[in-house]
């Protein structure tokens, strides 16, 4: 058996753990500058709200209807989504992370468990531990673990828990579900199959194992196979690393000088340099990158790029951050409003894979190891950009986020107080 844990409505619910006020009142989280609606609560929906709806079309709905409008608080979600995998872990003996709202379960090798009060005590148990809702299904396969999960959200009665097993009960919940929410069948397939009558989940697995092949290839018969209870899909339990890592953001103005580019640009690189060390990686070369607004045509327009190669392949914060801002040097234009811009790490290897120069001073390597290990712990410890370099200026990225919710749990200065009176 496989389980789906999959948190719901997500952001609006890590919102709502520190605004208890707002249970049952409409909230939507807005994405990068304030563009659009990235998750809405079921109070949202409700009122037509749609995902990506622009802010500014949907503004007026939202003062007359009071919804609760944030900022997207990534810190935030990411650390809520660590704490409901924690207690996920407490379940299976393998858990697989699928998004930073969703994770599979592996209970295969589980026996003499009643499943079906198994799946509602792991959503209880997220929900005393994080105040997360959290809807699980269980079933023989991942694509129906995640309709079971899925049948959570439509029925409250299943009090976040749904077991499905039985041939008559799967055949009764596919006819009924849209072939468009399967797992695995994407929108630009979906028009194809409604043309020829699968309307339906059920529908699906009636086509022939040819037609199947012939229209969607061995990834559309795996989700054949699935939905008539075959496991075809792996789990994943291990970690497979990123073979390149980008951090860019588009501002919420445009930026003109050389200082406040670089500014923003030893940001990216420190935050790339973070990942890399956190996947075990180093990078041999970096792109660093800035652009303009082109929807303003009446600007001058230019698309700026520089590329650095590391002598030894890197992922030490220090280093990283002082080679983007040499290059932001080299590539910055006077009189141009940068819009947007980014680093890249590319051509990565493992860390412990690198191989060292013999010219190289082994104390100064060891040092600075242990430099950047300390610089590491202490921002874990007391929260993300305690210390920096001076050329991180405040260590803000300069984005429109004015309703940005507080960083509860990742920011000393944020964490909550209670007054006892």
């Amino acid at each position: 058996m496989f389980a789906l844990a999959d948190c719901n409505n997500f952001f609006a619910s890590c919102e709502r753990v520190f605004r208890p006020d707002l249970q049952g009142k409409p909230i939507i989280v807005l994405s990068s500058n304030d563009g659009c609606a990235i998750a809405r609560s079921n109070e949202a929906k409700a009122l037509g709200i749609k995902m990506g709806d622009p802010y500014f079309k949907i503004r007026a709905l939202v003062e007359r209807c009071n919804v609760a409008v944030f900022s997207g608080n990534m810190a935030l979600y990411g650390d809520m989504s660590q704490r409901v995998r924690w207690v996920l872990e407490e379940f299976a003996p393998n858990i697989e992370v699928y998004s930073i709202d969703e994770a599979f379960l592996d209970l295969r090798g589980m026996e003499n468990i009643d499943f079906d009060n198994y799946a509602k005590t792991i959503s209880a148990r997220c929900w005393k531990m994080t105040s997360i809702p959290v809807s699980v299904g269980i079933a023989p396969t991942k694509t129906l673990a995640k309709i079971a999960s899925k049948l959570c959200k439509q029925y409250p009665k299943l009090r976040g828990g749904c077991y499905m097993h039985r041939p008559q009960d799967i055949e009764k919940v596919l006819r009924k579900f849209p072939i468009e929410d399967v797992w695995g069948i994407g929108r630009r397939t979906v028009p194809k199959l409604k043309a020829i009558g699968v309307n339906s989940a059920y529908d699906f697995t009636q086509l022939s194992q040819n037609l199947v092949h012939k229209m969607l290839g061995i990834t559309g018969i795996r989700t054949w196979m699935e939905l008539q209870g075959t496991p075809c899909i792996e789990f994943e339990d291990s970690f497979e690393a990123k073979q390149s890592i980008c951090v860019s953001h588009s501002f919420s103005s445009e930026i003109y000088e050389l200082k406040e580019l670089q500014e923003q640009i030893a940001n990216f690189a420190s935050t790339m340099a973070e990942k890399l060390r956190k996947q075990h990686s180093v990078a041999s070369e970096m792109v660093v990158f800035a652009y303009t607004n082109r929807f303003k045509e009446s600007n001058p327009q230019t698309h700026s790029s520089a590329l650095v190669s590391f002598t030894t392949p890197t992922s030490d914060a220090r280093t990283i951050i002082a080679q983007a801002v040499s290059a932001t040097k080299n590539l910055f234009k006077k009189g141009y409003g940068y819009k947007k811009a980014g680093v890249v790490a590319t051509k990565l290897v493992a860390q412990s894979s690198v191989m060292h120069s013999l010219f190289e001073d082994r104390d100064t390597i060891e040092r600075e190891h242990k430099i950047t290990t300390a610089l590491d712990t202490i921002n874990a410890t007391f929260g993300r950009g305690t210390i920096k370099l001076a050329v991180q200026g405040s260590g803000k990225i300069k984005t429109a986020s004015e309703s940005q919710s507080p960083h509860y749990t990742t920011l000393w200065s944020d964490i909550p107080t209670v007054t006892v009176k």
